[in-house]
Parts: C-alpha cells; structure tokens; sequence
C-alpha cells in the first residue's frame, strides 16, 4: 500500500481555478442560446448554471424563466419550449405546436439558436485573448535561445534519440520559435525533427505512436515533458529548514553531491533519486570558494530547498539562460491579433484531435476528464495563466459542441441543416431516440475521461 501526500492548498486553488473558468464558460455558452432564442421570439424557461436532477441549489423564476444554479456541475443548460433537449419532455411535444416554441419557428432561425452557444465561445475566446495580447503581451522562448539546451528525463524520448543539452530548432522542417509549443508540436508531428547538438544539425524521426508512449511513461509514474535545463542554484533556503542548518545558503551553486559531479538540475535529479533516504555529501560553490558539508537526502529523493529556474521563463531570461521575447498590442492591434490567436489555438487543436481519433497513434489513451484540466492550470494562483488558458478551453468547448453528436449543438445543427437541404423534417420521435443515444454516448464517453484521470493518471 503507497500513500501519497496531498497538497490540499494547491488542491483547493486549481480547483478553484477549474470552477471559476468552467462556470464563466458554461454561463456565456447557453447564454449564447439564450438571447438567440430570445430575439427570434422563443420562450426559455430555464437557465441553469450545472444541472439540478430533483432539487437546485438556487433559482429563481423572473418572467418566462428560472434562472439557476444546479448542485452535478457537469455543465449546464437553456431550456427552450418546443425543443427536444435533455429534459425529453415529451408531454409538451405531443402538443400542437405554440408561436413561441423553437419548433415553430424557421430552420434558419433554429439554426442560429443551436449556434448561439458555439459562436459566443468563439467570441469570448478571441476577447480574452485580445485582452491578455494587450495586458501582458504575446510570450515566446525561441528553442535556439535555450542557453543550456534541453533536460531530457524521459526514457521515449531518449529512445528517440533526444539527448539532454540539445535544442529543439525545427519540427518537419519549421523553425521552432516558441518552446512552450514543442511537445505540442512533436506530438502532432509523425515526421521528424532537427535538433542542434555539439554545434551540428541531427535529424530524428518521429514514431507514429509517440502520443501513446508518452502517455503510458506518464501513467507509469515517469515524466513525459520537454524542459529546459538549467544549473542547480539554491534560490530560498529558510533558516529554520534542514538543508540551512546543514549549511546551505540563499544563491549556493550546488555541483557535486558525493564524488559525482553535478552541473545542472537533472543530473542532480538523478543523483538525489538513486540516494533516497541516504546521507550524503554535497557539494557547492559559494563566492568562489568550494565548499562541502553532510546531509540527508528525503524519501522522496528531494533537498527541501527552491531552485532557480522554476520561477518562470522572465526569471530565466533575467538569468541570462533563456530569451524572452515579449510582443505587446495596443487596443485597436489586439483584437484581430485575438482572433488570429484563436484561429491558430483552434488548428492546434484540431490537430491533436485527428491523433487522439488515430487508433494507431494510442492518443486515446490520455483522453482526461476534470482531474487533467485543473491540473493544466498553474499552482499558485496567477491571473495570466488563468486567462490564457480559459482562452483556450473556450476553443475547445466550441469545437466539441460542434461535433455532430446527438445530444450536443452539432447533433442539432446536423438534423436542422438536413432539413434546410432536403425540406424534410426529421421525424420527432426520431430525434427523441437520437437525443437518448446521444446522451448515452456522452455519458459514457465522460465516465471513460474521468475513469482515465483517476484509474490510468493516477497510477504509480
């Protein structure tokens, strides 16, 4: 039996993060239904933030409509009269039809209502990109300037032929000229890369199945990321903490731990995780001097201790290891700088999606649910972050509704297209049992993405 430490504090904050960007999302979403159904004269009689199967935590009926907030946060919901939802109200559809049902009205109409909610999220997107483009600027780490190349940890990636000081500098042939996008980029790629080691070029294949391999180091237990390598340099010790009264201090140089020397952060990753639980000797420099005291390294095969490099790409760049180059909008460039930041994030995506879809590739694999999201938002809580990265949820949840899935706005958006082309209804009783299957497969499809983030990512 292995028990892991939880860090609730940081629990509690993506968490946080992770409600607050679904919330916003989800809200803005059926609100997007909402006022379509309401200029073209439809009746909405529930507005509900989550879903509330017997009881809502709060509502609250203003007019035609309940608004509220539901207690299973799997998102959310507009009610619209005369429209087959996941409500299956099927006494109301048995009825003649009313001037103020959805199903009364023209298919165009229908059309835009069913997507209301996938435009207002592409909106919301390319505005909060806009706003981040202008606040805090587009960010980018061309590989190149990574000034000590690149850690490679993981054991796929050395058998690809990665080697730890190498740097990144094209996928199939184009320029790398933001780092953050590497792995994304090797992912998507089944060609191969070209990386600069020992001041020449060295070109690798990409296996097809990469996604798949990278996914399994992960559920294993082992890192499955690109990062950049870095000296180990101790950035806060406090004094009240072992390895300061061991002798360490603040902007120690730490190069050696016993008789094996260490110039950078994963050779002493390596070196601490082959001496879990043991004492050991370490080794720094220090104005010069060189300086040696004992220790003991944790169980977990850490010192206790920050250190540089993991206080983000502006501290590296200060330090003079990587180039940060930061491109700031004014109002009027931001916002089609925005939409263009929009197009290329949804591209990306969809990129990654055709993987995921490719049996051969395994993608399928690391399919996350709400664990894999509020992990991809940053501990500590940090507005820019926050924004950028609901941005890009926003580009997702448009795409996925889009898909032609009964039960989703693109199942709709089929069945009413269908119409406008062949002039043919589709039989409701048709669409009833379309909407049922289609919740079935979502359901399933949402059990399968969470049972991933718990019973696959979770393992050790």
């Amino acid at each position: 039996m292995v028990l892991l430490a939880i860090d609730w504090a940081v629990v509690g904050v993506k968490a946080g993060q992770l409600v607050l960007a679904l919330s916003i999302l989800i809200v803005l979403h059926e609100f997007g239904h909402y006022i379509t159904a309401r200029w073209f004269g439809c009746r909405v009689e529930k507005f509900f933030l989550f879903f509330d199967p017997w009881f809502a935590l709060v509502k609250k009926k203003v007019g035609d409509t309940v608004y509220g907030i539901g207690w299973l946060p799997l998102g959310g919901y507009v009610k619209i009269s005369g429209m087959i939802d996941e409500s299956m109200d099927k006494e109301a559809m048995a009825a003649p039809a009313k001037p103020y049902e959805f199903r009364s009205k023209p298919a165009w109409q229908r059309l835009i209502i069913m997507l209301g909610g996938i435009i207002m999220n592409v909106l919301v997107a390319f505005i909060v990109y806009a706003f981040v483009l202008m606040i805090w600027g587009d960010k980018k780490v061309p590989s190149e300037s990574l000034k000590y190349g690149i850690a490679v940890t993981d054991t796929t990636l050395y058998k690809l032929g990665l080697r730890s000081g190498d740097k990144i500098i094209a996928i199939d042939h184009k320029p790398v000229d933001d780092f953050e996008q590497t792995l994304k980029k090797i992912i998507v790629s089944d060609k191969s890369m070209t990386v600069q080691r020992d001041g020449k070029n060295v070109e690798l294949n990409i296996p097809q199945d990469l996604l798949g391999q990278l996914i399994e180091n992960k559920k294993e237990g082992r890192i499955s990321l690109i990062a950049p390598r870095f000296p180990v340099i101790a950035r806060m010790v406090p004094d009240t903490s072992k390895m300061f009264k061991a002798g360490l201090r603040p902007h120690d140089s730490i190069v050696g731990i016993d008789s094996e020397k260490i110039a950078y952060f994963d050779e002493l990753r390596n070196a601490l995780d082959s001496r879990k639980g043991k004492p050991v000797s370490i080794v720094v420099r220090r104005n010069g001097e060189t300086i040696t005291f004992p220790t003991t390294v944790d169980s977990t095969g850490l010192l206790g201790v920050n250190l540089y490099g993991l206080g983000g790409w502006e501290e590296m760049d200060s330090l003079g290891w990587v180039k940060l180059n930061v491109t700031k909008y004014g109002f009027f460039e931001a916002f089609p700088a925005g939409v263009k930041k929009t197009g290329n994030t949804l591209g990306e995506y969809i990129d990654q999606f055709k993987k995921i879809l490719n049996p051969k590739t395994g993608g399928y694999k690391g399919v996350g649910g709400f664990k894999a999201i509020a992990n991809a938002f940053p501990s500590e809580w940090d507005w820019e972050s926050f924004w950028r990265f609901t941005a890009y949820l926003s580009v997702i949840l448009a795409f996925m509704n889009l898909l032609p899935i009964p039960a989703l706005d693109g199942g709709h958006v089929m069945f009413t297209l269908y119409e406008m082309i062949s002039g043919r209804k589709p039989n409701e009783k048709f669409l009833e049992y379309a909407q049922l299957v289609g919740m079935v497969l979502l359901l399933a499809l949402m059990l399968y993405a969470n049972g991933n983030d718990w019973l696959g990512w979770g393992k050790k």
